[in-house]
Formats: C-alpha cells, structure tokens, sequence
C-alpha cells in the first residue's frame, strides 16, 4: 500500500506552466493530492488565474510564501518587506489581483505537517526560524547543514521551495527535497515532483514538462508589468529576446 502525492512550488503567476503540470498531473489517477508549497503569486502576470485554478480544487492544499507576504501586507495597508521596483511590482499585483482572491490567501497557513502512510511530512515555503521568519536563502545547501537547522524534528522529509534550482538530500535522519520553481526557468519547462510514499520508504520522481511559454513572455510587455526588464532577465533567463528575434 503506498500513497502518491504531487509537490509543487513558486509558480510566481505563471499561467501556462501551472496548467502544463495539472494536466501532467491529471493523467495520473494514482496522484491523491497536490501540495503547493507557497509564491503563486508575483514575477509573472498570471497571479488571478493561477490563484483560480488551485482554489477551484478539491485536491489541493496551499501554504504561503514570501511574495504572499508583501502583496497580503500591501493588500492590509501594512509595510512589505519589498523596496524600489520589487514594492512596485507587488503593489500592481495588487491592483491586478481580484480582491476575493486576495482574502483567500490571507486564510493560508504558513507551513503544514501531515502524515500519509505513517510517514511525516513537514511542508514549507522555506525554513523557518523560532519566529516563523524565512531564513537567508543557502544557495548551496547539503544535508548536514539541513540537518542542524531541523535538528529534533519528527518529519520524514522536508519539502521547500523560496529558492528556485531543484535541491534534493537524503541524510540519515530525513530527506529534503525542493522540486524547483514551476514558473520560473530559463528553459520552456514546468518542474515538480512526485512522492510515492509507503510505511518503509520515500520515493521522489522530479519532473519536468515541456510548455509553450512564448505568449506568457511577451505578455510582460504587453501589460506594462513593473520592473519587467530585470524580471525576464533574472527568471526567465530572457527567453524572449529570442522570441523577437524569430518575429523580426
């Protein structure tokens, strides 16, 4: 008897590659359930149509990243942790954002733990210190130090996201895995993972699924989305510098 759940991450309003995955997902009826592992929203422009697709869902369940964090405390009227380009573009989220959905997210929990298969799963946006504050990204975790930082936690594997390469450990205490940003590539691909779960083991399937991205490109442009230039560069990898040239 084994359990089959999907993980997937940071689709950062991302439209096309978010539908790519479901409908990878959706041609497996053994997958029970998706965990989404915070940052739906901002970099990309598709915050209101991501937002549908997983709330119209029986089969997902959400927790908060840091993005949520300062488009929900500009949305409150609060300061965000965000300055210069980076508050410009979360204050157009806002504003671009159906407000209903933005109550939606303010009933997210910031981090889950569950059990399939008596197995523990501890689900996070990223790691969290004694104050539930998102450390410093590690952009080149190991194990031992994963280790120190969960260090007395009952969880049999850990699932993060907040930093965007795929990261995937196995230590003598647990597994860690952060399957990728799904949204957020420099090649025209949707990343998640699969966990097959059983009392006895944790298997991880990370995939990758190929989806036409080019209109989601162009669209920064066409919507005037702040700080666009360096948000093509910095996450996308300016794919669409090449979608111009074909056009030209």
């Amino acid at each position: 008897m084994s359990t089959k759940v999907a993980i997937i991450t940071d689709i950062h309003g991302n439209s096309p590659a978010l539908q790519a995955v479901l409908k990878d997902i959706d041609s497996q009826s053994d997958i029970e359930h998706i965990y989404c592992l915070g940052d739906m929203v901002a970099i990309g422009p598709d915050t209101d149509e991501v937002l549908v697709a997983l709330f119209e869902r029986e089969d997902v369940s959400m927790i908060t990243g840091n993005h949520e964090d300062a488009v929900l405390a500009i949305f409150r009227g609060q300061e965000p942790a965000s300055r210069d380009e980076e508050r410009a573009h979360h204050e157009w989220i806002v504003e671009n954002t159906d407000e209903a959905l933005l109550r939606s997210l303010l009933d997210l929990p910031r981090s889950l733990r569950i059990e399939h298969e008596e197995k523990s799963l501890l689900l996070v946006h990223y790691h969290l210190d004694a104050a539930d504050n998102f450390l410093p990204i590690d952009r080149d975790p190991s194990a031992d130090e994963l280790d120190t930082i969960y260090n007395g936690d009952k969880a049999d594997i850990v699932c993060f996201g907040h930093h965007h390469p795929v990261h995937f450990f196995k230590s003598a205490t647990r597994t860690y895995l952060n399957p990728g940003s799904l949204g957020c590539c420099d090649r025209p691909v949707a990343r998640y993972a699969i966990l097959d779960i059983d009392s006895q083991d944790i298997a991880v399937e990370m995939k990758e699924i190929p989806y036409d991205n080019r209109q989601f490109l162009l669209s920064y442009e066409q919507l005037g989305v702040p700080a666009r230039d360096f948000l093509l560069m910095a996450f996308h990898g300016n794919q669409h510098m090449g979608i111009h040239e074909e056009e030209s």
